[in-house]
């Protein structure tokens, strides 16, 4: 949680802690796998995963353009030079982007 409370930190984010630790405790323990605790934000595929399996299964929105310029928006806050693209993190952006915190209630 520090690793990801840091980049948002890092980046400027006034973060809901609460919700964080939701967001981080809804991905299981693949946050503690090194490859799939990061999103590889230029791996086309990937990017497609983080669309299908979070924002329309788990979030319960309609696929479109807006979904597609939502991640390439939270590529863009993070910033494209930040290795540690942090999936919590990258999820609890689109979260409350969408605001979809309810989910996690």
């Amino acid at each position: 949680m520090a690793d990801y409370k840091g980049l948002l930190d890092k980046i400027g984010v006034k973060y809901d802690a609460d919700l964080l630790t939701k967001v981080a405790k809804g991905l299981g323990p693949s946050i503690y796998n090194k490859d799939a605790s990061t999103v590889a934000a230029t791996d086309q595929t990937e990017l497609d995963r983080v669309k299908n399996n979070f924002l329309i299964k788990k979030l319960g929105l309609s696929d479109g353009p807006a979904l597609d310029d939502a991640i390439a928006g939270v590529v863009n806050q993070i910033g494209t030079s930040e290795r540690n693209k942090y999936r919590a993190v990258f999820y609890y952006l689109l979260t409350k982007k969408f605001g979809k915190e309810s989910v996690y209630n």
